[in-house]
């Protein structure tokens, strides 16, 4: 089957699946779980991490913190630890030197990098105690767009590197085409689909747009470390689900502060 054929139709499934399971609560997180070992499972490849103390840790870390314990004190806990880790994640990035991570950093990495991120992404429709599955969709689809329009701009007009030691395909082009598209694309989403106020979803395309944009350069920078091109290949033609998720498991526990920065002030 024609390549570029193959990957569209893997976009698709997943684009449906997706969708389609975030609608309600209960397949919203299951899918999550399931996307979160198989994310586990990537990253302790990417880092060479044991995988029979990395599974259980996030599994019960994600069944007792999805579906038992929930409260905001518990939620700025995990935000807090995913932000020093973004931080963390951020300065690795611009290492020079590609030395292998310490076993403290990897599981780090594991809690701050992946789990606490994906436990707060399960929150964002939940922001206002009502189930709210718009939330998370409007937000997928402005990584879509901004991915998408990144792409084809880069690939139309780019012509100065982002950042090509880790990622030689990016351009300045594609990421400010990305981002132009994305805060556009926001507006539609907050007036015609979530019905929110337009300046919250454009701060969203912004987070989406520039934070989404590092977290894919994290993602590639652990690649480069692994000397592999993709994270894993259960999509054909994307590669592995890290290499679809790593834009929101970046972007996604900023997006969830700002929620509740605005419940605070409203």
């Amino acid at each position: 089957m024609n390549e570029t054929l193959t990957r569209a139709l893997s976009g698709v499934l997943y684009i449906a699946i997706l969708i389609s399971a975030t609608l309600y609560l209960n397949s919203f997180l299951a899918l999550f779980g399931i996307l979160l070992m198989l994310t586990v499972s990537e990253f302790c490849d990417l880092v060479k991490l044991p995988k029979r103390i990395a599974f259980p840790l996030a599994l019960l870390a994600y069944i007792a913190f999805s579906f038992f314990i929930q409260n905001q004190t518990i939620d700025f806990i995990f935000w807090i630890v995913t932000f020093f880790i973004s931080i963390k994640a951020m300065l690795f990035l611009f290492e020079n030197k590609e030395a292998d991570l310490t076993i403290a950093s990897k599981y780090l990495y594991l809690i701050g990098y992946i789990v606490f991120p994906f436990l707060l992404i399960t929150r964002l429709p939940l922001i206002d105690t009502i189930f709210n599955p718009k939330i998370i969709i409007g937000l997928f689809i402005l990584i879509w767009i901004n991915d998408t329009m990144a792409y084809v701009v880069g690939k139309s007009i780019g012509k100065r590197k982002l950042f090509e030691r880790i990622s030689p395909k990016k351009t300045i082009e594609g990421f400010l085409g990305g981002l132009v598209f994305a805060v556009i694309s926001s507006v539609f989403i907050a007036q015609y689909y979530i019905f929110q106020p337009i300046i919250y979803w454009v701060i969203i395309a912004i987070i989406v747009g520039v934070l989404g944009t590092i977290g894919d350069l994290i993602e590639s920078k652990f690649k480069r470390v692994a000397g592999v091109k993709d994270s894993g290949k259960i999509m054909p033609g994307h590669g592995g689900i890290l290499d679809r998720l790593d834009s929101i498991i970046f972007a996604g526990p900023f997006v969830f502060l700002l929620y509740q920065i605005l419940n605070y002030v409203s």
